[in-house]
């Protein structure tokens, strides 16, 4: 598909709004720009964070159970009790609150997505303003600089050294030169120098402006738990089909009941096959996850991010913005070669006025060595993350002229020179150490470092995040292995990851040494946990590698730098303060770039999907049962146990109202593979148990008791078993006990207690145990069935130990 984009990119069909016709100087004026708008030229592609109103209710409302169970729940209306036909109120009550749920996601997600827009600059009446991405029009003058991200198609009409990175879009990991007169796409972005654009496709008809909202998002997170519950629905559905035919058959044909009671018993068999909490609860679930990340400044891009973030066992950090802060200080200038301070300060000085975006290093110089003006730039090469320098070649204020490097000093030096030994020990202490060399040939020559002359050596301080180890010693103690890739020296990254308790800190990796096999690679990564001078494409290889070696990888990071390997993680997480290019292509953004909000993000993903594994063995043991005794019915010939109003009792109070609470509780486990087998591996035991002593139950009371009104005490002490299993399913699934956990279990048995003692509550739900025989046999069977649940659980505990 991206290549038949590419192919088609000069394709310009009648719907695409079009302008061949440059941008003057100035851009466009503001008569212009009006003019325009009125003619609906604008960039109109709705970027939204979450699916609309619409779309939320009709997710809600149009399911599959709902169609089935909405059904039922009419001719319940028609032919039996309001009690009857209260699982209908439920599904109504559970629907709703789905739908307000993730209705405030929405607004959590929306309002943060406004907060980190993409704003940017275009040209308009010879001035320099930034406006939001739908604000731009047909022929706008868009500036770039590093780390921005093209948001529309368009034609470069100014190029100062500007290397755009298209790799989104074409695969090609190698930066393109871009001049005057070339194409420029959407979804890609800059990674160095600098430049203008006119923008010649804008709006949702532009082939080209498809693509970008498809390039924003690339590749989406996979969510097993959502597939998961999918294969479960689907194979209920399978299951449902012909047990519920039977039951009909049964309850209707074969046994010659009253009509009315018979439909009544039939849908209670039906009914209750439904696991129609489960897509709900995983719905608030996540949704509540979103509200609670929002209000700590976390944008959630793709919802399953949470539970994806919940999985990861290797996460990966880029040293500068994520351990250390943005910005940094200028310590020391170290003259070399005998060259003279006082000049060495006006290069630097002059070096960081010919970069209009610096860097955070160049920044710092810029801070502590103003220009003085003395000096026109002639020519400048933009740092860039590749080749770790950058440059510029100046006409100094006697006339004469001279170019200069600003980089890495293992990069611009050869390996034998005595001023890298001095490099060593600065960067042992944790500093980064910059060289000012100049260049004996032009900038333009094919390798202008070679031959480069030593002048000075410029040491800056990092400023660490003060919540940065805290946060490393969380993953530690989480078994998240956590892996520094930096493309500073190894030195210098390892002694700051030393600084914060990094376990590994003390042997840092040069990752020019590392092997290019993956596998071989992937072993020496698992092995280290520091490495230094990576490069762009090394950082997306590595995270290749310990994927290749079954671990769930997240990636942080802030700059251009780290997009292809954002991209190719499991997990992309961007400071909110970073690129544009990052943040598109990130599914979780600290808004607020806080590294220490990631415990936060990881904590709610196992909380999501930890509980969920819980609450979902509850729904599929009653689906189990629910299937099994109406086969049971089928083959035996008799009447239904349960009316309607006595499931709905029951999965009120076991299912229901204690999933809820078990599913938003703190959950710290570490989520685990395989989820539709984790749970069907302990659902089936546990509902063929409760079946079979349901059904045991009913038939002893069937030859216990006789006469009118046998059926309601059949039922009734049929019930009685049913519950008791269930609480004790529930007690299994809520360990380890708490208070809350306890209270939870103890007031769901209350609440039985209470409809068994009231007269109007027996009579609205039609439970009256008859006589002492009965009920008390009704449960002894329980009490075995509980036992043999125990013995169950810990049988497939122990066979499939995670």
């Amino acid at each position: 598909m991206t290549q038949r984009a590419l192919d088609s990119f000069g394709e310009q069909p009648d719907s695409v709004k079009t302008s061949p016709a440059p941008a003057p100087p100035g851009g466009l004026t503001t008569a212009e720009v009006a003019e325009r708008v009125a003619r609906g030229e604008v960039n109109d592609v709705p970027v939204r964070s979450s699916r609309s109103v619409t779309e939320i209710v009709r997710a809600n409302v149009l399911t599959r159970f709902n169609l089935i169970i909405g059904v039922l729940w009419v001719i319940m209306l028609s032919v039996a009790p309001i009690q009857d036909s209260l699982f209908g109120f439920v599904i109504l009550a559970n629907t709703g609150i789905g739908i307000v749920q993730e209705w405030r996601a929405k607004k959590t997600l929306d309002s943060l997505a406004v907060i980190g827009e993409a704003k940017p600059t275009v040209r308009r009446d010879g001035a320099s303003v930034e406006v939001s991405v739908s604000g731009i029009v047909l022929g706008d003058l868009i500036e770039l600089g590093p780390g921005d991200k093209a948001v529309v198609d368009g034609t470069v009409v100014e190029a100062d050294s500007l290397e755009i990175d298209e790799s989104l879009l074409t695969g090609e990991a190698d930066p393109v030169v871009k001049r005057p007169g070339d194409p420029v796409m959407s979804g890609s972005f800059v990674v160095a120098g600098g430049g203008a654009f006119t923008a010649t496709k804008v709006g949702r008809e532009a082939y080209a402006a498809q693509l970008a909202e498809e390039a924003s998002r690339f590749t989406l997170v996979r969510s097993e738990l959502r597939s998961g519950i999918s294969t479960i629905l689907k194979y209920v559905t399978w299951m449902m089909v012909p047990t519920a035919i039977g039951l009909i058959v049964s309850q209707l044909v074969v046994k010659d009941n009253n009509f009315k009671d018979s439909v009544a018993r039939t849908v209670g068999g039906i009914v209750p096959m439904i696991p129609e909490g489960l897509v709900l609860l995983t719905s608030v679930a996540f949704a509540i996850g979103v509200i609670r990340l929002g209000r700590k400044q976390c944008l959630v891009q793709e919802l399953p991010a949470i539970e994806g973030l919940a999985r990861v066992d290797v996460v990966c950090l880029d040293k500068t913005g994520t351990l250390t802060e943005g910005g940094m200080d200028v310590t020391e200038v170290r003259p070399l070669n005998g060259s003279d301070e006082g000049y060495v300060r006006r290069v630097l000085g002059a070096l960081g006025a010919s970069d209009p975006r610096p860097n955070a290093s160049l920044q710092a110089i810029i801070d502590a060595h103003p220009d003085d003006k003395g000096w026109d730039v002639t020519q400048a090469m933009p740092f860039s993350s590749a080749r770790k320098y950058s440059g510029a070649a100046f006409t100094e204020g006697g006339g004469d002229a001279s170019a200069w490097l600003l980089g890495a000093p293992d990069v611009l030096l050869p390996a034998d020179d005595p001023a890298l030994a001095e490099t060593v020990h600065l960067n042992e202490q944790g500093l980064r150490v910059l060289l000012l060399a100049r260049v004996r040939g032009g900038l333009d020559a094919p390798d202008p470092a070679s031959g480069a002359v030593p002048a000075a050596l410029v040491v800056l301080e990092q400023r660490l995040r003060p919540d940065a180890g805290e946060t490393l010693a969380y993953f530690g103690d989480q078994d998240v292995a956590a892996k520094v890739i930096s493309g500073d020296n190894a030195v210098s990254v390892g002694a700051v990851a030393q600084k914060l308790g990094m376990p590994g800190a003390g042997h840092p990796v040069d990752a020019r040494r590392l092997p290019e096999d993956r596998d071989a690679m992937a072993s020496e990564i698992e092995r280290n946990a520091v490495f230094g001078r990576v490069t762009p494409q090394q950082k997306r290889d590595m995270v290749g590698a310990l994927q290749s070696r079954g671990h769930t990888v997240a990636m942080t990071g802030d700059g251009v730098n780290d997009v292809l390997a954002l991209k190719d993680a499991d997990i992309g997480v961007s400071m909110g303060s970073g690129s544009e290019a990052t943040r598109a292509v990130a599914q979780i953004v600290l808004m607020d770039n806080s590294f220490a909000a990631l415990p936060s993000v990881v904590a709610e993903g196992r909380r999501v999907i930890g509980n969920i594994t819980r609450v979902a063995t509850l729904f599929l043991t009653k689906t189990v049962y629910s299937v099994l005794l109406a086969i049971l019915v089928v083959c035996f010939q008799v009447e239904y146990p349960f009316l309607p109003r006595h499931l709905t009792l029951l999965s009120t109070l076991t299912i229901g109202v204690p999933a809820f609470f078990l599913a938003l509780a703190p959950n710290k486990e570490r989520a685990q593979p395989h989820f539709v087998r984790r749970v069907m591996r302990y659902a089936i035991p546990s509902g063929v148990i409760a079946a079979a002593a349901t059904f045991t139950t009913y038939l002893v009371a069937r030859h216990h008791y006789a006469g009118t009104g046998a059926l309601d005490a059949e039922t009734s002490a049929a019930t009685l078993t049913l519950f008791l299993v269930s609480m004790w399913v529930l007690a299994i699934i809520a360990r380890p006990y708490t208070w809350w956990r306890v209270a939870l279990v103890a007031t769901m048995g209350l609440c039985f207690l209470v409809v068994l003692a009231v007269p109007w509550l027996q009579d609205f739900f039609a439970l009256k145990l008859v006589g002492t025989t009965m009920p008390w046999a009704a449960a002894g069977i329980a009490a075995a069935a509980a036992a043999v649940l125990e013995f169950a659980w810990r049988v497939v505990g122990r066979r499939f130990r995670p």
